[in-house]
């Protein structure tokens, strides 16, 4: 499938209040394109591609692109009503309307969770700071986040999800997705975007950049989809593997796509899944697809 860039006008756009209608559908669109970037990568650790189904015996990538098609009027929507200045009760309300039809669209089975929340509040923000006239930038977005739902998200912090990745939180004392939102998303911010910049920089190309971003996430993100599929010790394993595979030069290393594989394997062999890490991946996609002009052609 091709990967159309989603170009809002310009990096750092700062968008007339009349453009808002169509800057907001964009940035939805932004959203559900940089999940199809996370999919059509391959291979990644235990994650599901168009290549095999990874880890999961429940889902393939057509599972996946039903799950997009779903979704793609919820990002609009979220960015809409961050421009409107919703709190989050308006933005928790349409993020379960979409979960119900992520659901509904795969049969019941969650693909996307993590991704609703993370990119629909990257998706609000982007509606805030269009709908004040400052420019789409990740620190600048990071900053909206804290400063107009920080507190809620405090809130929400101090909550553990009945899921498996709340189970996980309780059992290893993890920090979770909650927890990520309120501190600012620093894992997106603080290292996903900037091994995706550095990759691009280096001139490895989008699928390599992609593949490095993932990598730099999976060392250091307390994922709790690995923790409970392989407990702690799968955990820090997973993170050991990937800080190894950075150590020696990450995808710039000779054989770095045959070593991604054999990690591929050795994932699936376990029955690991880094969806957290995937979440943010896609969310760094965004980024890229709103603050820099998109992928590179």
């Amino acid at each position: 499938m091709p990967q159309p860039a989603v170009r809002l006008s310009a990096p750092g756009l700062h968008a007339p209040h009349a453009a808002a209608g169509p800057a907001l559908v964009a940035i939805g669109r932004a959203a559900t394109l940089a999940l199809h970037d996370e999919l059509a990568l391959h291979p990644k650790p235990g994650l599901v591609s168009y290549v095999d189904t990874g880890s999961h015996q429940d889902m393939d990538a057509g599972t996946f692109l039903r799950s997009l098609f779903a979704l793609r009027h919820a990002y609009p929507r979220l960015a809409t009503l961050g421009s409107e200045g919703a709190g989050w009760a308006a933005l928790q309300a349409c993020g379960i309307q979409a979960e119900r039809r992520m659901l509904a669209a795969t049969g019941g089975i969650n693909t996307h969770r993590g991704a609703i929340f993370n990119l629909g509040l990257l998706c609000a923000a982007a509606g805030w700071r269009l709908a004040q006239g400052l420019a789409l930038t990740p620190a600048g977005l990071r900053h909206t986040l804290q400063t107009v739902w920080g507190p809620a998200l405090a809130d929400r912090a101090r909550l553990t999800p009945s899921s498996h990745g709340g189970a996980a939180v309780r059992a290893h004392g993890l920090r979770g997705a909650n927890e990520e939102a309120a501190a600012g998303m620093p894992v997106l911010f603080d290292v996903a975007w900037p091994a995706l910049q550095q990759a691009l920089a280096a001139g490895w190309g989008w699928d390599a950049a992609r593949a490095q971003c993932l990598l730099a996430v999976m060392a250091v993100l307390d994922d709790t989809n690995l923790a409970h599929r392989g407990g702690l010790a799968g955990l820090r394993e997973a993170q050991s593997m990937s800080q190894d595979f950075l150590a020696d030069g990450g995808m710039g290393q000779g054989g770095a796509w045959a070593r991604l594989a054999a990690l591929h394997r050795h994932f699936v062999a376990r029955r690991w899944s880094p969806g957290g890490a995937a979440d943010l991946l896609a969310a760094a996609c965004w980024l890229q697809r709103v603050c820099a002009g998109g992928p590179p052609r």
